[in-house]
């Protein structure tokens, strides 16, 4: 019986990595052995391709089948390599050529009457495909939309087997059977919370707006009803839109994760992703045990993770962010492998002063919860944050002011910012202020004079700053002055860097 050869493609976090499915039948006690780390999904496909063929019209005998999944050392794991399965056994039994399905990568689900179903991940399969060289991919008709956002891959969607046995028949006759994409699904556009709609706080509005320009991360402090949450939902709103790398890294994860808008177009606009305070760690950070999904961190890769009542989050949790903060990436370690899962998000956490929320006089809190409820925020995780600012709550006479600014006015201030950012570091490996490292700010041509030092090396002799809490006003510094269009930053910008850094009234580090 002869051997067939063809790909397939599994996933390792967000990340695709090819794979060669050689199926030879042979003489003998009819079984299956499947070699190649295969998880129990992965395992069960034969047995779900076996009556799908025979469903399409395409038996196939009782025989001892061998298939390998190469390179053995790389763990498979899910449904979407049946396709692959199905077309090599397909090959081995001479129901298509065995050299028209070479060089050729497949993605799918088989159901057991041959219809193939789209399963998550399809773009980065794609791009991994496309970077081992693979020129064509069929896919379910489902999922192409999303497959043919990829460049340099040639796209030929199908809803059966036998739309797959029609494709390599008509190709082994020297014909070309066009498979077209399926028409794309209508989709509203969605509304972007404005910041015009948030009464009062100049403050917290310029607090957003700085975090916006420079990719900060912001702690805000105050009552219920202050605007928290309001201004956190507002902050993706002033966001430039995602560049086309950023775009396809994240549309990616949204992919692995189920999570694509329903036209499968790119995710242009930065993600805002708030988890509940019961998520797990797994689920805020990533993790699982045999298959690695990613977690919130990464569904809200260049852009926003929010944290409501962050204090309520579980210890592990929030200091689980200490390490994709700094790295922008989150490193899963297992026995067989590590996991790279991006995760280059701004932080927004929001808490009330107290557990009861209560502001001022209202608060029914005994000294030592209201000492110990910020302290669940650790210092380490607070050294990381930028801006740490106290919300006060809405009075009548903020109702009687005119409304502030919207989003569009904002968006382009931090557009202009941003711009000079990147014209700054150029050439240098870094587009904005939040992620150059303080030993290159410390440094010239960068180095700031002795009296725009002299506030943060004072605050360091005090030890109300550490060298980490130095380079991140630093950076803030740098914000305010491309904020204002100026070359460099000014005493002013070092000290209000400074002042954002403790939130009025609250005491959080």
């Amino acid at each position: 019986m002869a051997l067939a050869r063809t790909h397939a493609v599994t996933l390792s976090g967000v990340e695709g990595r090819l794979v060669t499915v050689e199926a030879q039948g042979a003489d003998g006690l009819p079984a299956t052995v499947m070699t190649g780390l295969a998880d129990s999904a992965c395992r069960q496909a034969p047995d779900r391709v076996r009556p799908a063929l025979r469903n399409c019209g395409m038996p196939v005998p009782p025989r001892r089948w061998t298939i390998n999944l190469s390179p053995a050392g790389v763990p498979k794991a899910g449904s979407g390599l049946d396709l692959a399965i199905a077309v090599a056994m397909m090959a081995a039994e001479g129901h298509v050529p065995p050299a028209a399905v070479r060089g050729i990568a497949h993605v799918g689900e088989v159901g057991l009457a041959g219809d193939v179903r789209p399963v998550p991940g399809v773009l980065p399969m794609t791009l991994a495909a496309a970077a081992d060289g693979v020129a064509e991919l069929l896919v379910a008709a489902d999922a192409a939309r999303e497959a043919a956002l990829v460049a340099g891959v040639r796209v030929h969607p199908v809803r059966t087997l036998g739309d797959v046995r029609a494709f390599y028949l008509a190709r082994s006759r020297g014909e070309e059977l066009h498979l077209e994409l399926p028409p794309a699904a209508p989709s509203a556009p969605a509304r972007v919370p404005d910041l015009g709609d948030v009464v009062g706080q100049a403050v917290a509005r310029q607090a957003l707006e700085i975090a916006a320009a420079g990719g900060h991360h912001l702690l805000l402090v105050g009552p219920p009803g202050a605007g928290k949450t309001m201004l956190a939902e507002r902050l993706p709103g002033i966001l430039p839109e995602l560049g086309p790398d950023d775009a396809l890294a994240v549309t990616g994860i949204h992919s692995v994760l189920g999570a694509l808008p329903a036209d499968d177009r790119l995710v242009t606009r930065p993600p805002f992703v708030a988890p509940h305070h019961t998520a797990s760690t797994a689920a805020v950070i990533g993790g699982g045990s045999r298959l690695i999904h990613p977690g919130a961190v990464s569904r809200a890769h260049r852009g926003v993770l929010f944290l409501d009542e962050a204090p309520e989050f579980r210890r592990d949790v929030l200091d689980g962010l200490r390490q994709p903060l700094e790295s922008g990436e989150v490193l899963i370690a297992r026995a067989d492998r590590h996991v790279r899962l991006p995760a280059r998000f701004q932080l927004v956490l929001a808490a009330n002063p107290c557990p009861c929320g209560g502001a001022g006089g209202a608060c029914t809190c005994p000294p030592f919860r209201r000492t110990g409820y910020l302290g669940r925020l650790s210092g380490p995780l607070l050294d990381r944050i930028d801006l740490k600012l106290g919300v006060s709550a809405v009075t009548r006479g903020d109702l009687a002011l005119p409304p502030g600014e919207p989003s569009t006015v904002v968006a382009d201030r931090v557009r202009r910012a941003r711009e000079r950012q990147r014209e700054r570091w150029r050439t240098l490996p870094w587009l904005l202020n939040s992620e150059v490292p303080g030993a290159v700010l410390r440094e010239q041509p960068w180095r700031l004079g002795p009296a725009q030092r002299r506030p943060l090396e004072r605050a360091m002799d005090r030890g109300a700053l550490t060298l980490r809490g130095l380079d991140r006003a630093l950076r803030v510094a740098w914000t305010l002055a491309d904020l204002r269009g100026a070359p460099r930053p000014d005493l002013d910008d070092v000290t209000l860097a400074l002042d954002l850094r403790t939130p009025s009234g609250v005491k959080v580090a």
